[in-house]
């Protein structure tokens, strides 16, 4: 009896650290998903940038032609 109640008490602890590293994975995930959404928002402001000014460098090439 003494030894089932053993086994149950250590079953009872790797449930406890299972359950506290599932939450520690969770938190990371989380920080993981922030920081890949942040990336995405800095990734689509640049590329807009980068459109923007595209843009204006070739209305400028344009428009120096037609002055030409």
């Amino acid at each position: 009896m003494l030894k089932e109640i053993e086994v149950m008490i250590d079953v009872q602890r790797m449930v406890k650290d299972l359950k506290k590293i599932v939450e520690e994975t969770n938190m990371m995930i989380i920080e993981m998903e922030e920081i890949i959404l942040m990336a995405s928002i800095n990734n689509r402001m640049v590329n807009t940038t980068n459109i923007t000014q595209i843009s204006e460098d070739l209305q400028y090439m344009v428009q120096s032609n037609i002055d030409e």
